[in-house]
């Protein structure tokens, strides 16, 4: 650990230049006696550290030496090129790479070089359009970065639109599809982005829990948006080949239950109603058997009486209400 604390000592001021040992113990939550031990350690490490004793003093790498130390192993540096080098599209973000490769142990450079260039993350599906990054999420990632509160206009499920104040905790991009998780007035809500109609920046601080952490509360609204997802079960039977199919239809909640006996296994799948699950199944005809539950078993019954009704008779592939 005071490896590790040491590298952060001198990345700081690196930064910063001159630091005092109150800085360097608020930034590393230290005491100021540990700050000042940690100074002169690296002193006497051979490290250009020097204090500047008086009013305005402190401690300082001598004529701004730098040195190529970023605490960064061989392996945590390919993993950090490997990860930001696909996102970084801005050039801020490619002059920030540029930036820290510069930081990095020589021995360290052709490697994450390579694990910059070894990638790169297409989002968009064959045959769809490119989906643009709403303009309004650099605004958003601000007023989060400086723990502003924001006033937005949003247009929810039912199309009006409504105006709140908010504070913004984070934003999300889950499948290219961005969202905002804030705290309102009635308590914690995720805005999906592309609804926001206009978003007012405030010099009004906006709150957050002291134990907040975005990871943990969006997998918290994941939970909750995936349980209503699956409120509905059903259990079919089907050749064991097919099973990628409806795991590609139904995702997390396709579930294999066991051998049904005859060639086939069983297989549970879940959405949020039994008219979802049997709009799923429909196209699959005599090649699944549902079993259970009634409901979508009911569902499937009206759907194939309606589509028999519209094509039977039709000897000529045309639709049967179409013209003769």
């Amino acid at each position: 650990m005071r490896a590790d604390r040491l590298v952060a000592v001198l990345m700081l001021m690196q930064v910063r230049g001159r630091v005092t040992a109150a800085e360097v113990a608020a930034e590393l939550q230290v005491s100021v006696a540990t700050a000042r031990r940690d100074l002169e350690a690296l002193a006497s490490a051979g490290v250009p550290v020097y204090p500047q004793p008086g009013r305005g003093g402190g401690w300082q790498l001598v004529g701004g030496a730098r040195t190529d130390l970023s605490g960064l192993t061989a392996a945590e540096a390919r993993a950090l090129f490997l990860l930001a080098g696909p996102a970084a599209a801005s050039p801020e973000a490619r002059a920030a790479l540029r930036k820290l490769m510069g930081a990095l142990p020589r021995t360290f450079r052709t490697d994450a070089e390579a694990a910059m260039d070894a990638t790169i993350v297409d989002p968009v599906r064959w045959g769809e359009r490119d989906r643009q990054r709403p303009a309004v999420v650099d605004l958003l990632q601000t007023a989060v970065i400086r723990r502003r509160r924001v006033r937005l206009t949003y247009a929810g499920r039912t199309r009006e639109a409504t105006e709140r104040l908010v504070d913004p905790w984070g934003l999300i991009d889950k499948d290219d599809v961005w969202y905002l998780l804030a705290e309102t007035e009635r308590g914690r809500r995720t805005f999906r982005v592309d609804r926001i109609i206009r978003a007012e920046p405030t010099d009004l601080p906006a709150g957050r829990p002291d134990d907040f952490t975005l990871a943990t509360a969006w997998q918290e609204v994941v939970d909750e948006i995936e349980g209503r997802r699956s409120r509905t079960w059903a259990t079919v039977l089907v050749e064991e080949r097919f099973v990628p199919v409806l795991r590609d239809q139904f995702g997390r909640h396709c579930h294999t239950d066991g051998a049904a006996g005859d060639g086939r296994v069983r297989v549970r799948l879940a959405a949020p109603t039994p008219l979802d699950i049997a709009r799923h199944l429909a196209g699959w005809g005599a090649l699944l058997d549902v079993i259970e539950p009634r409901s979508v078993q009911r569902e499937l019954a009206r759907i194939g009486g309606e589509l028999a009704g519209r094509y039977t008779g039709d000897t000529d592939g045309q639709s049967g209400t179409g013209p003769e």
